[in-house]
């Protein structure tokens, strides 16, 4: 529950992001909390409201602002939210119960639920999906609200805007750096429809037959794709009697096997592109008859 009429105290002292960096990494349950959204926070479509009316309890109302911006209320039917803070909203429904209604009228607007802005978090988090953007959000609030980071986390986070131009940006944060380095500028701001890619590490099998070095499963960890340069590297090398013609084969959707060809040497100068390969391929190289 996000309550909007407290504002909330930046948060930018390096105790203060050590320790919620840990958190973080740690995953505990507590992160399922969202911070408090700040005070300037306005209001949109879908965002759900608690309304108090402190003199007269029975106009009490809970109420999600409607598509047109407006959020209906006892006595008072529809009133103009979108766009307005919660103060602001609050001072509203006194002015027009005051004007017709009741002497006297205290008003306390409590936002418990946000979806009219809203971030996207991906990949090794704990609960990855679309969470409510409560106004004033840090990279690691973000993440805090997404449940934290899982074990098979990578070692970077991609943060990716659209400006207003419809241009895309992305910016890379190392998460080594972020942990180590405790500095409070690359816990960057998350905006509205910001999507956060926390890099997930994956386990990929190559296995190798045939003239390299050496020949046999072959597991790599990475967030990057596993080249066949890559593997043959790991290897240790082509055999002096290795042809440059390479097979690989990969089981497809349909459950049968399937052959790729490729050749080493063009694709070592650069003739050709680098494959990537993916989990279960088998590379084989034939011994060369010339």
């Amino acid at each position: 529950m996000l309550l909007l009429l407290r504002r909330a105290v930046p948060r930018t002292d390096a105790v203060f992001f050590a320790a919620a960096l840990a958190a973080v990494v740690a995953c505990a349950p507590a992160l399922a909390q969202g911070p408090v959204a700040s005070a300037d926070y306005r209001l949109g479509p879908k965002d759900r409201l608690k309304v108090e009316v402190f003199e007269v309890p029975e106009l009490n109302a809970e109420a999600r602002v409607a598509d047109d911006g407006t959020v209906t209320l006892p006595v008072l039917g529809a009133v103009p939210a979108s766009g307005l803070t919660a103060d602001e909203l609050a001072a509203s429904i006194e002015q027009r119960l005051e004007a017709d209604y009741v002497n006297r009228a205290t008003v306390r607007v409590e936002l418990t639920e946000v979806l009219s802005k809203t971030v996207t978090v991906l990949g090794a988090v704990a609960r990855p999906g679309t969470l409510g953007h409560p106004g004033r959000w840090t990279l690691l609030d973000a993440i805090t609200a997404a449940g934290g980071l899982t074990a098979e986390h990578g070692d970077v986070i991609r943060v990716q805007r659209r400006a207003a131009n419809g241009l895309t940006d992305q910016v890379t944060i190392p998460l080594e750096d972020l942990a180590q380095r405790l500095d409070p500028s690359l816990n960057l701001p998350v905006f509205p429809d910001d999507v956060i890619n926390v890099e997930r590490t994956r386990t990929v099998t190559i296995y190798l037959l045939g003239e390299v070095s050496t020949a046999g499963a072959m597991q790599f960890e990475s967030t990057e794709p596993i080249t066949l340069l890559t593997v043959i590297a790991r290897a240790g090398g082509l055999t002096d009697r290795a042809s440059p013609k390479l097979r690989i084969k990969r089981r497809g959707d349909d459950g049968l096997m399937h052959e790729i060809e490729a050749n080493y040497r063009r694709i070592l100068d650069g003739q050709d592109p680098d494959l990537d390969l993916e989990d279960g391929d088998i590379l084989v190289v034939k011994e060369s008859f010339f």
